[in-house]
């Protein structure tokens, strides 16, 4: 059992989105695609639930796109685990870091159920 290429590319689509501003900051397409039960693992270490991810106040983003070393996989027929390496600039430093998601295929489409980010140093 394996993701077709248009599912990996919705996949790979999503997870972009959550590094673009218009998208990221976009409060009904948040509402759509965060699962009611997600959590993420912050780069920091730090525990971020839904409500706490949707109530980030609206900023620029700088994230080099598309994103390096992108695989999606499926887990079981209806979830999918997304690998990738995100480039993050903040205050003019770039910030490197392995990401993990957990996607689960409803009948709306693809919601995000858990990530995380993990820093990379030299």
């Amino acid at each position: 059992m394996e993701l077709s290429s248009e599912e990996k590319g919705e996949l790979e689509q999503l997870e972009e989105c959550l590094w673009i501003a218009e998208s990221r900051f976009d409060m009904d397409w948040m509402e759509r695609t965060l699962a009611p039960d997600f959590f993420e693992f912050g780069r920091s270490g730090r525990v971020y639930r839904r409500e706490d991810t949707l109530g980030i106040e609206s900023q620029s983003i700088d994230a080099r796109l598309p994103l390096k070393n992108f695989e999606a996989r499926l887990l079981s027929s209806d979830v999918a685990l997304v690998t990738y390496i995100s480039a993050v600039t903040y205050d003019g430093v770039e910030d490197i870091g392995n990401r993990s998601s957990i996607w689960s295929r409803t009948e709306s489409g693809w919601q995000l159920r858990f990530h995380q980010g993990t820093p990379v140093t030299a």
